[in-house]
């Protein structure tokens, strides 16, 4: 029981930090928009090309293969109703409010968040930081701002690759294993799936890019000057991160299906 408080304890701890952190990124991002020269152009860039373009494949390959696999489970449950032609209504679905947007978060907070965190605990360590601040420069400023800002900007660029490459996966079993042509499942997506299901799932891009952002920044500045401290706030920030998605998701679905919407 003592070791279960404890445990309960740090986690209110770690809840806490996160809260107040993502509450000095906000007023930072806040004193910074009106003040356009002091933006960090060059660093935004490269951490969108670094966060976002580069993780554009492997995203692409991942949702591709499981819409298709989505599209071949729902066409065997499907079939035994006589019922295979809604299998382009469940791909679809499923990508455009869900699957999208989760699958691009999950491999961003397992592959950008723990970079966050290893090269801001790497700063640390090299008391890199501490010569920020004794040239009065902010870390805020210079480090966090250009990376929840890229995050911001990559997700739901990628979360439009992953929607687009999951229904296509979908489509290739359609034609493939159903007989339903690109033509008739093009035709269907434009006929029966409402744009609010894109609308929605694009839209939870944005909130997932910051808490990922956010939370690997944060692991990064709790790092002490040791690589076995980075290390565990890597894996830190990946299993919060990843576990916050999760939660974040599955709020806005209850929220969501409650609403009609």
């Amino acid at each position: 029981m003592a070791e279960l408080g404890r445990r309960v304890e740090a986690l209110g701890r770690q809840q806490l930090q996160l809260a107040g952190f993502i509450g000095l990124t906000l007023t930072s991002l806040l004193a910074n928009l009106p003040r356009p020269w002091r933006w960090r152009i060059t660093a935004l860039v490269a951490h969108i090309q670094q966060t976002g373009l580069n993780a554009i494949p492997i995203v692409a390959l991942l949702t591709f293969l499981v819409g298709a696999v989505v599209a071949f489970l729902g066409a065997t449950v499907l079939r035994d109703f006589g019922a295979t032609i809604y299998t382009v209504n469940l791909v679809t679905y499923s990508f455009l409010r869900e699957f999208g947007v989760l699958l691009a978060a999950i491999l961003l907070a397992g592959r950008t968040a723990s970079a966050f965190t290893a090269q801001i605990g790497a700063m640390k360590a090299n008391e890199e930081l501490d010569a920020l601040r004794a040239q009065g420069l902010s870390p805020m400023e210079l480090l966090v701002l250009p990376r929840v800002l890229a995050m911001m900007i990559s997700l739901p660029i990628l979360t439009l690759v992953g929607m687009l490459s999951g229904m296509l996966g979908g489509a290739l079993v359609c034609a493939l294993a159903l007989d339903i042509s690109t033509t008739q499942f093009l035709a269907i997506l434009q006929r029966e799936i409402p744009l609010r299901h894109f609308l929605l799932g694009i839209g939870k891009a944005p909130v997932f890019a910051f808490i990922i952002a956010v939370i690997g920044c944060l692991e990064g500045f709790k790092a002490k000057a040791s690589a076995q401290s980075v290390g565990e706030h890597t894996t830190s920030s990946v299993v919060q991160s990843i576990f916050m998605v999760i939660l974040l998701d599955a709020l806005a679905a209850m929220f969501f299906m409650e609403m009609g919407w």
